[in-house]
């Protein structure tokens, strides 16, 4: 899809929940910038290679949490029961990493949906 705020001109998704996803983040006047996540971008964990889908900058004094990193696979961590196994230990060590290296400026989570990004970044 043609985007204004992602880092490049097009965003390309894996799902329509992703299209919408994509959508809302390219209309919202809090977000200064955006990018869906190539497949080259992971993070090393103990239980083997890990890719979050979005990196999500908003602009400064309009939500609480700057900078955030999301995985959109259309559930919550509510529902983390869905995502055994391996792919929820690889989800926990990105919280991890990115509280880790970010002295916690950098909020991780597991989003569903564009509202769902916005209840997490303004707590």
């Amino acid at each position: 899809m043609p985007a204004d705020r992602s880092l490049y001109n097009y965003v390309i998704y894996d799902s329509d929940n992703e299209r919408r996803f994509a959508h809302e983040l390219d209309v919202c006047d809090k977000i200064a910038v955006y990018v869906k996540l190539p497949g080259s971008f992971f993070i090393s964990t103990p239980v083997g290679k890990y890719n979050p889908d979005w990196a999500i900058a908003f602009h400064e004094g309009t939500v609480k949490h700057i900078y955030f990193i999301a995985e959109t696979k259309g559930t919550t961590l509510l529902d983390r029961n869905e995502l055994r196994g391996v792919k929820d230990l690889k989800i926990q060590c990105a919280k991890a990493h990115f509280a880790a290296i970010s002295n916690d400026s950098v909020v991780y989570d597991v989003v569903d949906s564009y509202d769902k990004l916005m209840q997490v970044v303004m707590e």
